[in-house]
């Protein structure tokens, strides 16, 4: 496969974004399912998006917001609406 710089970024943000959708639209997916199964959830990449915008100097972007964007509305919302309590064993 041959492809350059710019167009690896271009499908890695397309493969960012459809990812993001697909947990905005799947409020069934818990982040502990998540996390256990795959060893990240919404909220590490959330961290991630938020580390790779300081790298890349972009100071004004914060993890709250990113995590807005991420969830599809302000995280205490999401949590409110759909995040389960934890089941005791």
């Amino acid at each position: 496969m041959k492809i350059n710089k710019e167009q690896r970024n271009i499908i890695e943000s397309a493969v960012l974004n459809r990812l993001i959708k697909h947990l905005q639209n799947d409020k069934d997916l818990q982040n502990i399912d998540l996390m256990n199964l795959a060893g990240f959830c919404r909220n590490c990449i959330a961290k991630w998006y938020t580390e790779e915008a300081k790298i890349n100097g972009i100071r004004n972007v914060t993890y709250e917001s990113v995590r807005e964007i991420i969830y599809g509305m302000p995280y205490e919302e999401w949590k409110k609406k759909y995040q389960k309590p934890l089941e005791s064993k």
